[in-house]
């Protein structure tokens, strides 16, 4: 059976193409699905593949310049002055002499408490010193009478004493008047609350009319000083030994604060150092004062933290983009004259997340490959992006058709 299956199959082929050289020749008749049939079972040859194209690459010139070294950490917004305004005497709210949100100087008026009782203190006060102060110039000149008096033997040295002591005693009493007309006046000043920094207020805790006694820890308002703000951060203990020196220097510590995707960073200066390390985490603390100007930075806020330590002189920098890791450590592309990138080994220094510095590897004016490293292996040319022949996505530049000009 197989046999006479492949004898089938032969002189089918054989009458098939004994009649497509018939029809050639003209013997036989077109026969369009004999044309069709032998379209599908005799294939035209596959046409040649064109080469890759060289991979299209990113360059960048590595050169010298200087590149400020900086430390990140995150920190807290604190008001640079907090002061919670209380009453110093006991009595009625009358009334508040600001709004609050309210920004205000040293010595605003805050509010005011009744002054009666405090003015009929002081009254008080005024009129005992009075009394008194007659009662001693009385004592005077009964004083010069009986010495007078003494002198010529009409009285004894005992009157003469006890005149004199008299005096001593009203003159006493006349001191301890005057501390009492102090203590009034000052009690009676403090019925009228004032700003003792400059700042804003914040929410009232009583409102006018409550009764308010010396002390009361919930106080009346809250003043924060905004301008200038401080901020608080840790660094790792082992960037002291630098901070240090430099502040032992003489020298200000710049510090950037940004508020997480708010606008440009608000500048100030380190003002100091905590005494001691925090032994659970390593870290040491920083104060930084800013002058906020714009009241950018609000107290309580995190913001993120750059300090400015030290500056690397005439490095040679390349893009951070550029370094890669392999299993022998560092390296980075570089494209020569003939656009052939090859691997160079690096020694690499500091970085500031966009730039990096090359000790030994690479040297200023040398190209580096910045993008497109995965489609690279040593010694391949390319093709730089930008550069004249150079297409999309690693493409050869487009044909143009024939008859159309340049």
């Amino acid at each position: 059976m197989r046999r006479f299956l492949g004898w089938t199959v032969v002189l089918l082929v054989l009458a098939g193409a004994g009649g497509w050289w018939a029809r050639r020749e003209g013997h036989l008749p077109p026969m369009p699905w004999l044309d069709r049939l032998l379209a599908g079972t005799i294939a035209a040859p596959a046409p040649a593949r064109p080469p890759n194209p060289p991979p299209i690459v990113g360059v960048a010139i590595a050169a010298r310049s200087d590149l400020p070294v900086f430390l990140d950490a995150i920190g807290t917004v604190q008001a640079y002055q907090t002061v919670t305004v209380r009453s110093r005497v006991e009595g009625q709210l009358l009334a508040y002499e600001v709004r609050e949100g309210q920004e205000v100087a040293a010595g605003d008026v805050i509010a005011r408490i009744d002054p009666r009782i405090y003015k009929a203190q002081l009254d008080q006060a005024l009129a005992q010193a009075a009394q008194d102060r007659a009662q001693l110039d009385n004592a005077r000149r009964d004083a010069e009478r009986f010495r007078s008096l003494a002198g010529q033997n009409f009285i004894s040295r005992q009157q003469l004493d006890t005149a004199v002591a008299q005096v001593a005693q009203l003159e006493a009493t006349q001191l301890a008047n005057a501390a009492s007309v102090e203590i009034a006046r000052v009690n009676l000043s403090h019925t009228t609350v004032t700003a003792p920094i400059a700042g804003r207020l914040g929410l009232r805790q009583l409102d006018a009319g409550n009764m308010v006694r010396a002390g009361d820890a919930q106080g009346l308002v809250t003043i924060t000083q905004l301008r200038p703000i401080a901020l608080s951060f840790t660094l790792p203990q082992q960037a002291l030994p630098a901070v240090n020196a430099r502040l032992a220097g003489g020298e200000a510590l710049a510090v950037e604060a940004t508020v997480p995707g708010v606008g440009e960073p608000e500048r100030g200066t380190v003002e100091l150092v905590d005494n001691q390390i925090d032994a659970t985490t390593g870290t040491i603390r920083l104060k930084a004062v800013f002058p906020n100007p714009t009241l950018a930075l609000w107290p309580g806020g995190f913001v993120n933290v750059r300090l400015r330590l030290d500056t690397i002189r005439d490095a040679v920098l390349v893009p951070g983009t550029a370094i890669q890791f392999g299993p022998d450590g560092v390296f980075a592309y570089v494209v020569g004259q003939d656009l052939r990138a090859q691997p160079r080994p690096l020694r690499i220094g500091r970085t500031d997340g966009e730039r990096t510095v090359v000790l030994t590897g690479i040297e200023p004016g040398e190209r580096v490959v910045v993008t497109g490293q995965d489609r690279l292996r040593a010694g391949a040319r390319v093709t730089i992006a930008g550069e004249e022949g150079a297409g999309p996505r690693g493409a050869p530049p487009p044909r143009r058709p024939p008859g159309t000009g340049s």
